[in-house]
Formats: C-alpha cells, sequence, structure tokens
C-alpha cells in the first residue's frame, strides 16, 4: 500500500507541477484552519435536511483531512498532532457556543475526536501492513 502511496504522490507532484514540500503543507494547512474556522462560525440553513447527524459526518471529514495534512506538514509527535487537533476541536465549540445562532456540541467534539484519530489508524495500518510484505 505504500508504494500505492508513493505512486499518488508522485502523480500529484507532478499534477501541481513542483515538489510538495512541508512548507507547502503548511500554507495549506495554515489556510485549512482559516477557511474551516470561518465556515464553523457561519450560520447554516438547511444543511441538516440532508440526512441525520450530517453536521457529524462533515466534523470527521474536516478533522481527517487536517490530521492529514498537519501530519505531511510538522514533524510532531502523534500524541502532540493529536492534543492540538482535539484542542483546535474544543475550541471550535466554544466558539459556536458564543456565537447566537450556532450551539456547542460534545457530539461534533467526539466526531472532530475520531476523525483526526482515524486519520492516524488508517496511517497505522498501511505502514505496518507495507512492513509485513516487504520483511
Amino acid at each position: 500500500m505504500q508504494k500505492l502511496f508513493d505512486i499518488l504522490a508522485i502523480q500529484f507532484r507532478h499534477f501541481l507541477g513542483f515538489i510538495v514540500t512541508r512548507r507547502v503543507y503548511q500554507v495549506i494547512f495554515l489556510a485549512s484552519i482559516i477557511g474551516f474556522t470561518i465556515l464553523f462560525a457561519k450560520e447554516i440553513k438547511g444543511v441538516s435536511n440532508l440526512f441525520p447527524h450530517v453536521d457529524k459526518v462533515a466534523h470527521f471529514g474536516i478533522f481527517f483531512v487536517l490530521a492529514m495534512v498537519m501530519d505531511k506538514a510538522f514533524k510532531l509527535p502523534l500524541m502532540v498532532q493529536i492534543l492540538l487537533l482535539a484542542g483546535y476541536g474544543a475550541a471550535i465549540e466554544f466558539m459556536q457556543d458564543m456565537l447566537p445562532y450556532r450551539q456547542a456540541s460534545v457530539g461534533d467534539f467526539v466526531a472532530d475526536f475520531i476523525g483526526a484519530v482515524s486519520y492516524f489508524i488508517i496511517k497505522l495500518g498501511f505502514h505496518l501492513g507495507s512492513k509485513q510484505r516487504n520483511g
């Protein structure tokens, strides 16, 4: 599976026309944090009617992506990354609780945490799988 990731990374670099460095991932991470914070602060109408718990799915997906980009952007220990993302999730819920048209939700925070941890579990699974195949 690691070979698949390597191939995808090469294709992504070719598509962009430059090598994706840690600095590029840091810029992507910063832009993502800013963009997602703005989205979490906005009043969103009508989305909850798509399917039950659509907000939990969105929180999970956003934090999965943030974990992936953060992992590529910074050389931080796993627990530090998880704690930073959990802190960001808690801060988002605190911010939403302060807004008159939003509300804080423990369920959203749990979805944030599970999304971030899921990325690292999948990454670990791929890493262990490629280690077994390569000896």
